[in-house]
């Protein structure tokens, strides 16, 4: 058997071995209490310290994208319409201005 297939059965084993440890560990996660309202929070905050660090090591046309977002946000109250809103804009802002 050559190296390449020593490595494609490897990570073959690898693959399904992180599958099954994730179905199997999604069976034990809490549907109530502290740690599951903590699970609840977690895709938002890590939505929060992405467009953080963004803010933080942007510039201007950052800023800007940033107050068109919250604008929709505010508006729409519709998170995917606010994520396509700010994607877009500073799209236009870094390829236009």
């Amino acid at each position: 058997m050559t190296d390449a297939w020593l490595v494609i059965l490897a990570l073959t084993v690898a693959t399904f071995g992180i599958r099954l440890g994730g179905a199997l560990l999604g069976q034990r996660i809490p549907t109530h209490g502290r740690w599951a309202t903590a699970l609840r929070a977690l895709p938002g905050s890590l939505i929060v310290s992405l467009v953080v660090v963004s803010l933080l090591t942007g510039g201007p046309r950052e800023w800007a994208a940033a107050v068109v977002a919250t604008g929709v946000a505010v508006i729409t109250r519709n998170l995917p319409l606010t994520m396509i809103a700010g994607i877009a804009a500073i799209w236009m802002l870094r390829h236009w201005v």
